[in-house]
């Protein structure tokens, strides 16, 4: 009999099998780690949009609308990127600012909703300062 250097199926198997069990533990993980640091984002960039709001309102005494769920919408003519100055990414997020109420009392609210429509969030120009935003059930905190 000569000698035998290969693997044998039970080997290929359990390596299969632990790789398998591997990588149902790990892809789960990644994918809430991802969607933690994507919603990361949203929230910078939430804050990044209410600083740029209060400039504005102490400028002008009021709060700019404008819109931002494309690149091409952002930067257009009632963009957020254009309007406010900034280089909002559009890749997972929509941006919004609504502003409402009479000259002199005014309020912005600014939403960023997810693309995948799972999670959104609020913040309200009352909130500016304290950075409390509200959010849906879908956030993971």
């Amino acid at each position: 009999m000569g000698k035998n250097n290969g693997f044998t199926i039970i080997e290929l198997v359990l390596v299969v099998v632990t790789l398998t069990i591997l990588a149902s533990i790990a892809i789960p993980n990644f994918l809430k780690a991802k969607a933690k640091t994507e919603q990361r984002e949203a929230i910078a960039n939430l804050q990044l949009i209410a600083a740029e709001e209060k400039i504005y309102y102490t400028e002008y005494a009021d709060y700019l609308d404008c819109s931002c769920s494309t690149s091409a919408d952002c930067a257009g003519a009632t963009g957020c990127n254009n309007l406010l100055k900034l280089m909002l990414n559009t890749q997972n997020w929509t941006y919004g600012v609504v502003a409402s109420g009479s000259a002199g009392s005014r309020l912005a609210t600014i939403t960023s909703t997810a693309k995948n429509g799972s999670c959104v969030y609020n913040l309200t120009s009352t909130d500016f300062n304290t950075k409390s935003f509200s959010t849906s059930s879908g956030c993971i905190n």
